[in-house]
């Protein structure tokens, strides 16, 4: 396999691989990437990257696209069972194409939207001032509870009747509870408008059954298709069935042309694999190591924001600790453990350096790491942010390998 590839371009084929040994050589701890299965990838690798197909199945504007509609058909089907929806639209690109999307299908540009900001956990595309999100439209935010790091849902309703927003937004990049998705709904339902939910991170918990789901609590819900749902990197916009229309022109031809037919099959092919029993203990394990992997954390000193976690992501405050974020990933970096920094609530540090790490479980999981293989990968953590000699990261490094050499990724690939 990948013949044509190291004999038409060796340097690509080199860089690939080198890519690929580094996923397998190292703990993979950033919360939003995932392995997706070689069904996954392969379903990516296909000749439907040659076709166009803009519209939807039953209605393009190119002909030969009887294959495509298909593929997409079942994609649509398949997500609509998995999540219990009554409309999907699989086209979107990416996570932040399909809140694009959303927002264009609600609202008109300059309408108040309530969400919280991306230092309190959100997202670029929940308001932020810099991002298409907070140039079109008027955010208003609301804040974490300062003493619990939680969502505090009064405060969010006292907010929201204050200021009487035209969407309430419920999501979250960096947030290690549960998602209090019927306040919400409730919030919206109170004021007479859309409750729209971002479930990016805990797509694949929401399918298992192990995190709540967004409805019937809320009216449109978007997500991206890899991170927990391991699957390929894409986007997913699910809605009522009274929204449907408005989603779909506004996805095309609103704000893409042409879908990735490539990608769609390998959603179909990942939304399939999240309806089975075994990625459903797969979705429990996730959680069971992010619990354990919070506590053992919490044994070595660290501060966590909330104080642990409900789902698949662990946020750590590492002021007590004398460290920036930045400086915590680099040295993470260099005994072969990936996090990505991350800012805190209230966070003093700027965002490029950060007060915080930001540390999930969904890709060791998916190499088969129980509890016991999570506390080890803490300790290596602890011991990495602390190794000063060349020797004692070396050691760390040689531990790692041990560890991922113990649970292989994609036997038998090569480029």
């Amino acid at each position: 396999m990948f013949e044509a590839l190291r004999s038409a371009d060796p340097e690509i084929s080199s860089i690939i691989q080198n890519e690929l040994d580094r996923q397998r050589n190292g703990l993979e701890l950033i919360a939003s990437e995932n392995f997706p299965s070689l069904a996954v990838l392969e379903a990516m690798c296909n000749p439907m990257n040659n076709k166009y197909s803009e519209g939807y199945p039953g209605k393009r504007y190119y002909g030969g696209n009887q294959f495509i509609d298909l593929s997409e058909d079942l994609c649509r089907q398949r997500a609509k069972k998995l999540f219990n929806a009554e409309h999907a639209n699989v086209q979107p690109h990416a996570g932040s194409q399909a809140n694009m999307a959303a927002y264009f299908a609600l609202l008109k540009p300059g309408q108040k939207i309530l969400s919280i900001e991306l230092p309190q956990g959100g997202h670029l595309t929940h308001g932020a001032s810099f991002n298409f999100s907070g140039r079109l439209y008027n955010f208003v935010f609301y804040d974490l509870d300062p003493e619990t790091g939680r969502i505090d849902p009064d405060a969010v309703r006292k907010k929201a009747l204050a200021e009487k927003p035209d969407l309430v937004l419920c999501g979250y990049s960096a947030y290690p509870r549960e998602f209090p998705f019927k306040d919400f709904g409730d919030i919206a339902a109170e004021l007479g408008v859309p409750c729209m939910v971002d479930i990016a991170h805990i797509a694949g918990l929401v399918a298992a059954g192990v995190h709540a789901s967004p409805f019937p609590h809320c009216d449109v819900v978007t997500t991206t298709t890899h991170k927990t749902l391991r699957g390929p990197r894409g986007g997913l916009i699910l809605c009522r069935e009274g929204y449907a229309k408005k989603i779909d022109n506004s996805v095309f031809p609103g704000v893409q042309g042409g879908p990735f037919d490539h990608v769609i099959a390998a959603k179909a092919v990942a939304f399939k694999e999240a309806s089975t029993p075994e990625f459903a203990e797969y979705a429990r394990q996730i959680v069971k190591n992010a619990k354990v992997m919070a506590a053992r954390l919490l044994e070595h000193g660290y501060d966590l924001v909330s104080g642990g976690t409900d789902n698949h992501l662990i946020l750590v405050d590492l002021r007590n600790k004398g460290s920036t974020g930045l400086e915590a990933e680099q040295a993470l970096e260099a005994v072969n453990i990936s996090v990505n920094r991350n800012a805190i609530p209230n966070d003093p540090q700027p965002p490029y350096i950060a007060s915080g790490l930001r540390v999930g479980t969904p890709a060791m999981t998916t190499r088969g790491m129980k509890e016991s293989e999570m506390i080890h990968a803490t300790d290596l953590m602890h011991r990495g942010m602390s190794a000063k000699s060349e020797s004692e990261k070396q050691s760390i490094r040689a531990e790692v390998l041990e560890l991922c050499n113990s649970f292989p990724l994609y036997s038998g690939l090569s480029y």
